[in-house]
């Protein structure tokens, strides 16, 4: 039975390993599967999907405003597809999300969403929030704050390195601009 899945976490857990990972082992089976991702990151090159540990894969890119249940069913109409794999899901919109459930109910396809749960003010995305709502499952992909303990928090830093509290909720970056935090020190980091 399809299903909406949203795998979640902080930056550097590993998500699009194992969305990378789980598409292989898709295609190992011989099933295929279709890999998007958000358009404007681009850290990894126009529509690809990379890790941190050197792997990667082309994938389709989403735009905002785009109608992704309509972009599924034209991609249906060439090869069927076994699992719908979607990167960077925090800048879905709640509609996309949505155009995404319907995929799963009436298209008959799982959909595996990966992407962060929160910005690095503590607040909700706008794919997430919704996510979180509408998915039938939901995973914590997790990973440590340099202290151990589980890092639910994100913290963006500036030019100098020091934690930002205020700006745009979206600007791509990787290890130079965000850590991943436990609660208690993001705080910390951030109420400094």
């Amino acid at each position: 039975m399809a299903k909406l899945y949203f795998n979640y976490s902080t930056m550097n857990a590993g998500k699009s390993t194992l969305l990378l990972q789980a598409s292989h082992n898709y295609r190992e089976g011989g099933m295929e599967t279709y890999l998007i991702t958000a358009r404007f990151d681009n850290r990894a090159g126009q529509g690809q999907i990379a890790s941190r540990i050197g792997i990667g894969e082309t994938a389709d890119t989403f735009t905002p405003g785009e109608d992704l249940f309509d972009k599924l069913k034209e991609r249906f109409a060439q090869s069927r597809v076994a699992c719908v794999f979607i990167d960077e899901a925090q800048f879905l919109s709640k509609e996309q999300v949505w155009q995404l459930a319907r995929a799963v109910d009436d298209l008959g396809v799982p959909v595996m969403c990966y992407g962060l749960r929160v910005d690095f003010q503590g607040n909700l995305f706008p794919g997430s929030a919704a996510l979180l709502a509408w998915a039938d499952e939901m995973r914590e992909v997790r990973t440590i704050c340099h202290c151990g303990k589980k890092a639910t928090m994100v913290v963006r830093k500036g030019p100098d390195g020091l934690p930002l509290k205020d700006g745009d909720q979206v600007v791509i970056g990787g290890n130079e601009t965000y850590q991943s935090l436990c609660r208690r020190h993001w705080r910390e980091a951030v109420e400094a």
